[in-house]
C-alpha cells in the first residue's frame, strides 16, 4: 500500500533501492506519528473537515496504536511502505472509509517534519537528563576528593599541582557548556512545521495555531516553505549540539585510559567494569572507556554526515533527505548509552590519594616555591632562575603545600556556581510544558481545542 499509489506498479528494484531504510527507520517514528494524526485531526474536526461523532472513534483507535507501539507491537507489515501508510491502513481496517480523512490538509513531507520534531525532541529530554546524571557524579566526585592533589601537564609533561576536585569539576563544568547548545538545539527543534503540506501550505483553512498548542511546541515555523526547508537543517544542528556532548565524554575517557595505565596509576576502574586477554592473565583493560571514546568520535562526525547529505540542496523537499535518518535517528542511543555506562563508571572509580609520594612528581611544585619568593619581595625573573638552578643541580626540595584560594582554583572549586550555570539552563527547557501537552492529548476524548 502507498498513499500515492495510482493504477500501476513500479519496479520491484526501483522500489526496493528507493524505500531504502525507511521502513526500519520508520519503527523510531511511529508513536510521534500518532501523536501528530491526534493533534491533527482534532483541528479538521475544529474546522469541520471532519462529521459530527467521527472524531472520538478516530482517537480512540489511535490510542490503541499508540499503545502498541509503546508495548513494542507495532510493525510496518509487507507491502506498507511507511509509518504513515500503516497507520491509516490500521485506521481504515477498524473504522472504514473515516479512517481515510485523517490525510486531508496534510502531505507525507509535514507528517515526517512533525514526527522527526517530536522525536527529536523527546530525545533531547533524556539526553539533557543523562548529561545532568553524568553531570551530578562529576560533581560529587569533585567534592569527595576535592583535597587528593594531582600532577597537571601541558605538553604530557609534569606541570603544576592540580586536583581531582578540579579535573572531576573541569568536566562538569564542560557538561554545563554543553547543556547550552542542546538548549538552542531544541528551541529549534520545538517549533511546528504541521500545515505546510508539502512546503506550500494547504486551500483547507487549517488552524496552525492550535495543532502548535495541543502538541505543546513553543512556537510554530511559520513561513511553509521555510519548515520544509528546515528538515535536514534541524538534523545537523541537533548533531552539532550532540557532538559537543560527545567531545566531552571524548576526552573524559582519553583521560581515564591514560590515568588507569599502570605508568600512570592516578585512578583505578571496577574490575567488573574492565576486560581481560586472551593470553595475559593480569590484563585489566578499560574497555568501556575506549569504546566511549571511538563512539564519541564518531558522533562528531555527525554533522559533517548531515551537512554533506543536504549540501546545496534548493528549496523544496528532495528525497536525499531520507537518508540522513539513516545516520540521525539511531545517534540518540548511541550518546545517550555513553553517558549512562560514564556515570556508572564515574560513581565507583577510584582515586590514588598518593600520588605525589612519587619524587618524579617533586618538579611540579616549582611554580609554587617560586611565587612564594616573588611574594616575599625576590623579582619574579630572579626566582624563577634560582629555582630552576636548584631543580637543574638537584637539590630542590618542594613544600607540597599548595595554597590556591581564588575563584575556580584548587582551594576554591566553584562548584556551587557550576551547579547554577546547569540548573539554570535546565530550568528553561520547560520540559513539563511539552509533557502536560502530550498527557492532555492521549487522554483527550475528542471535541473543542483543550
Amino acid at each position: 500500500m502507498k498513499l500515492w499509489e495510482k493504477n500501476f506498479e513500479i519496479n520491484k528494484e526501483i522500489e526496493r533501492f528507493t524505500v531504502g531504510r525507511d521502513r526500519e527507520m520508520d519503527l523510531y517514528l511511529a508513536k510521534y506519528d500518532v501523536l501528530g494524526s491526534m493533534a491533527h485531526i482534532t483541528m479538521l474536526a475544529h474546522i469541520g473537515l471532519l462529521g459530527p461523532g467521527e472524531l472520538p472513534p478516530l482517537l480512540a483507535e489511535l490510542r490503541n496504536i499508540y499503545a502498541a507501539c509503546e508495548r513494542g507491537e507495532f510493525v510496518i507489515e509487507d507491502g506498507v511502505e511507511d509509518v504513515h501508510s500503516q497507520v491509516e491502513l490500521m485506521l481504515t481496517r477498524k473504522l472504514g472509509d473515516m479512517g481515510k480523512k485523517i490525510h486531508s490538509g496534510r502531505s507525507r513531507n509535514d507528517q515526517v517534519l512533525v514526527d522527526l520534531k517530536l522525536f527529536t525532541r523527546h530525545r533531547l529530554m533524556e539526553l539533557a537528563g543523562s548529561v545532568k546524571a553524568l553531570f551530578d557524579e562529576l560533581l560529587r566526585k569533585s567534592e569527595q576528593h576535592k583535597g587528593v592533589l594531582m600532577p597537571g601537564y601541558t605538553h604530557l609533561q609534569v606541570a603544576m599541582p592540580s586536583s581531582f576536585g578540579l579535573w572531576f569539576g573541569a568536566y562538569a563544568e564542560s557538561l554545563a557548556d554543553d547543556m547550552l547548545f542542546l538548549q538552542a538545539a531544541w528551541r529549534m527543534t520545538n517549533r511546528n512545521p504541521l500545515g505546510s503540506a508539502a512546503g506550500y501550505g494547504s486551500s483547507f483553512p487549517l488552524d496552525r495555531s492550535m495543532t502548535t498548542r495541543l502538541l505543546g511546541f513553543d512556537t510554530m515555523d511559520y513561513n511553509v516553505v521555510y519548515a520544509q526547508m528546515g528538515r535536514g537543517k534541524m538534523e545537523r544542528n541537533v548533531a552539532f549540539a550532540m557532538a559537543t556532548v560527545a567531545g566531552t565524554l571524548a576526552k573524559m575517557a582519553f583521560d581515564a585510559c591514560l590515568f588507569n595505565s599502570q605508568n600512570f596509576s592516578f585512578v583505578r576502574l571496577p574490575r567488573e567494569c574492565t576486560t581481560g586477554s586472551s593470553i595475559m592473565p593480569h590484563k585489566k583493560n578499560p574497555d568501556v572507556f575506549e569504546l566511549i571514546r571511538a563512539k564519541c568520535n564518531k558522533l562528531q562526525g555527525l554533522p559533517q554526515q548531515i551537512t554533506l547529505i543536504m549540501n546545496n540542496l534548493p528549496s523544496g523537499y528532495f528525497r536525499d533527505l531520507q537518508v540522513i535518518k539513516e545516520v540521525f535517528l539511531p545517534a540518540f542511543g548511541e550518546l545517550d548509552d555513553c553517558l549512562r555506562m560514564a556515570a556508572y563508571i564515574i560513581s565507583r572509580i577510584e582515586v590514588n590519594e598518593h600520588i605525589l609520594d612519587n619524587p618524579i612528581y617533586d618538579p611540579m611544585f616549582s611554580v609554587e616555591e617560586v611565587n612564594r619568593l616573588a611574594a616575599s619581595g625576590v623579582p619574579f625573573r630572579d626566582a624563577y632562575k634560582r629555582v630552576g638552578l636548584e631543580i637543574e643541580a638537584g637539590t630542590f626540595v618542594p613544600d607540597k603545600t599548595v595554597r590556591h584560594t581564588h575563584e575556580g582554583s584548587i582551594g576554591n572549586l566553584q562548584n556551587d556556581r557550576i551547579r547554577e550555570l546547569m540548573d539554570a539552563t535546565l530550568s528553561d527547557f520547560h520540559f513539563e510544558r511539552v509533557t502536560e501537552a502530550e498527557e492532555r492529548l492521549l487522554n483527550s476524548e475528542g471535541g473543542a481545542d483543550r
